[in-house]
């Protein structure tokens, strides 16, 4: 099926499905674009950007992306930093360090720094990788491969760069199916029979539906592999345009689709995971669906399976004990049902149900959590009740405090979805926010 100058490892993933680790995956810089807020996300990406949110109990959202360039054999690999950094780079120092650079391995951290005009920072994410091009060209990297590091999934790189070879592309984008109502919120494109890309719009108001399918529409995952002398010269022709607003789903993408070899690949050719289940990809950019995904998790068949050991997803973790469960009274009970816990939890005599706790969380006796994602280092005391809560990280919540219980009254301290969902950070609290986060 390819070509010997793939030099194709023969590496067994998940179902005894080859991984594409070779030449070719060396051969690649990748560019994770992660300087987005996420304002949909609301107090959560108040002191942190959208990938270096908490998700899964004890990733961060980046380490999605970054697992995915390692175990698919990519790792020379730039970060793009821009909005309230500090925490993701932290991360980055902390987990993503053990990379080695005599082996040409690397994680770098290109923040913004207004290199080429010192009144702009990224103006759009051509603008984010055309500002780091020397660096990305320092690696002479024959491919670039640009993703997305808001975004939850497990891919394998190496399958999309060895078609985007075999198709001889200058430009492969990754795709989707979604439902047409959705769409809306991508960018859409129609592909030939030979899956070369027709056309693609951004954020179309009446997005175009796959033959013989009227529901379902292709869109892009906002993943593209470029070779990367032809990325070179379109981000230097994007950036001399002054019409152009310098993004890759607005301007790049479809100049390339009119004059270049562009070419899809459905992400169920290169998903990792269950060959029955359907293809898990998840933007988790607001906050329903932010809750919705961490409680997946906590099914006994989740729809993305952590305990992988084919396709390990790395972080860094404090330094915790277990987790612990104390007292076992009739009326004081530490137990936890159809939940995760992290480590340095300490359960002490209070009852968690279908929950995620995230690391050194500690929950005082006669509490009870339900459906609610606590995040690291919170403290509950005595006597609460929380309901379908996202928790923020370093809150301490006061003894017999009631959330998810009435809602009229939710409303008026803290953030409360349409669909019932409370949000509670320090600031609602009344409480100190100089904690790092």
């Amino acid at each position: 099926m390819f070509s010997t100058d793939f030099q194709v490892t023969n590496r067994q993933g998940v179902e005894g499905n080859p991984r594409y680790v070779s030449q070719l995956t060396r051969n690649t810089f990748a560019v994770v674009l992660a300087g987005g807020r996420g304002s949909r996300l609301h107090q959560l990406t108040n002191w942190r950007a959208k990938p270096a949110v908490p998700f899964g109990g004890k990733f961060r959202i980046i380490d999605f992306t970054l697992s995915n360039c390692v175990n698919s054999g990519v790792r020379r690999i730039g970060v793009a930093t821009q909005y309230k950094s500090q925490s993701l780079i932290r991360h980055l120092q902390l987990g993503w360090s053990f990379l080695d650079g005599r082996l040409g391995e690397f994680i770098e951290i290109m923040p913004a720094q207004q290199q080429l005009n010192e009144s702009q920072w990224y103006r759009g994410t051509a603008d984010a990788v055309f500002q780091n091009l020397r660096e990305i060209r320092h690696a002479r990297p024959e491919y670039v491969l640009v993703l997305s590091g808001d975004h939850i999934y497990r891919m394998d790189y190496g399958r999309i760069l060895a078609a985007h070879v075999e198709n001889a592309a200058d430009l492969t984008v990754a795709c989707i199916e979604v439902p047409i109502a959705e769409a809306r919120d991508f960018g859409v494109m129609a592909v030939d029979a030979e899956q070369r890309i027709a056309s693609f719009e951004e954020k179309p108001k009446e997005p175009t539906p796959m033959p013989g399918r009227p529901d379902t529409a292709l869109a892009s995952m906002g993943i593209y592999v470029f070779n990367a002398r032809f990325l070179f010269e379109q981000l230097q022709r994007d950036a001399d345009d002054p019409r152009s607003s310098h993004d890759f789903g607005k301007d790049v993408i479809p100049h390339c689709v009119k004059r270049y070899r562009t070419f899809a690949q459905n992400f169920a050719q290169s998903h990792v995971g269950d060959p029955g289940k359907e293809p898990y990809w998840r933007d988790v950019g607001t906050l329903d669906a932010y809750w919705e995904a961490n409680m997946d998790l906590v099914q006994v068949t989740p729809h993305l399976n952590l305990y992988d050991d084919n396709w390990p997803i790395w972080t860094w973790q404090p330094q915790s004990p277990p987790g612990k469960f104390v007292f076992d009274d009739d009326d004081r009970r530490g137990m936890a049902v159809d939940s995760m816990v992290s480590g340095g939890c300490i359960i002490s005599g209070a009852i968690v149900r279908r929950s995620m706790l995230f690391s050194s969380v500690v929950i005082h006796s006669y509490s009870l959590i339900e459906d609610s994602i606590v995040l690291p280092n919170v403290k509950i005391g005595r006597s609460c009740i929380l309901k379908k809560c996202i928790i923020d990280k370093n809150c301490n919540i006061p003894e017999g405090t009631q959330i998810g219980v009435d809602p009229v009254a939710d409303r008026k301290r803290f953030n409360v979805t349409p669909s019932g969902i409370t949000l509670v950070s320090r600031e609602m609290l009344g409480q100190d926010v100089s904690p790092l986060r």
